[in-house]
């Protein structure tokens, strides 16, 4: 099995519309825990989904070519 690096770079819309909500909401929740936590590995997690929500972009779903957009989703 060879490793494509060129589809992590490819940015390529690959979360759909509700999956992002999803990650926006749930990132935002654990970000307003970390802070009160002070926990380091809560406050990158957050981040992340922030991140792949806001631009609806994931690199772990690219490489390995998963897309959850519905039809007509992609823009």
């Amino acid at each position: 099995m060879s490793f494509d690096y060129k589809r992590l770079v490819k940015f390529e819309i690959n979360v759909g519309n509700k999956e992002s909500k999803i990650r926006l909401i749930v990132g935002s929740v654990l970000f307003a825990i970390s802070l009160f936590t002070a926990s380091i590995i809560l406050l990158l997690g957050s981040l992340i989904l922030i991140a792949t929500g806001y631009t609806n972009f994931c690199p772990v779903y690219s490489a390995m070519e998963k897309n959850t957009c519905e039809e007509g989703e992609k823009s």
